[in-house]
């Protein structure tokens, strides 16, 4: 990610559609404000809180979010495009409805991350940690998962396009492995994944 030259934030506190370009937010405490329906174009946030810091609708682009930490995060139905997010420990992050576009997750811990109904075209998660991710309903193509650990995922419902989990290790679905067409593992995943595959299809496995 190559950001051009930035201006420090200097504001008082997050608006409702307020307009941030080409700006610097280093570790900034976010937490609590109104950003809904911002825009974020070229910025860094570096280093900032975010706990229970309302972004929903909020569009974020070719932008660099790093050192992120917080609970709760609202990014309901946000956008998100040429975005890479570094090395983040966030919990609880509501981003159900969201469109990622175009983004790298690198490093970090994401705990309950839900991106129910969600659509991220062209995503990797490379290096990092994901507890119990909420994909049910989501549309994922072309997302890759590189040196992840994937925890007690959902895949209820959704829809996968040359997905390509051989990088989780481990890979763990609670729930939508009849979902995992168009996606690809490897022989491995598929003989850990073996028993809950035969509880779903009512396969009784004896001796």
């Amino acid at each position: 990610m190559r950001l051009p030259a930035l201006e420090p934030w200097r504001g008082d506190g997050l608006e409702a559609d307020g307009d941030y370009d080409g700006l610097e937010f280093l570790r900034t405490d976010l937490s609590g404000q109104d950003g809904v329906g911002a825009r974020f174009m070229d910025c860094a946030l570096t280093g900032c809180l975010v706990d229970g810091t309302a972004l929903g609708r909020a569009r974020v682009l070719d932008s660099a979010l790093t050192g992120l930490r917080g609970v709760g995060t609202h990014l309901a139905e946000s956008t998100f495009r040429d975005v890479e997010v570094v090395d983040a420990r966030l919990g609880g992050t509501q981003l159900h409805g969201a469109v990622l576009e175009r983004v790298v997750v690198r490093g970090g811990k994401l705990d309950c991350l839900n991106l129910r109904e969600a659509r991220l075209t062209d995503v990797v998660f490379e290096s990092c940690v994901l507890v119990e991710p909420d994909f049910a309903g989501a549309r994922l193509t072309r997302v890759e998962f590189v040196d992840c650990a994937v925890r007690e995922a959902d895949f209820g419902g959704a829809t996968l396009t040359d997905v390509d989990l051989r990088g989780a290790a481990p890979l763990e679905i609670v729930r939508g492995l009849d979902r995992l067409s168009g996606a690809v593992i490897s022989t491995g995943q598929l003989l850990d994944l073996a028993p809950v595959l035969a509880a779903e299809l009512g396969i009784r496995v004896e001796g």
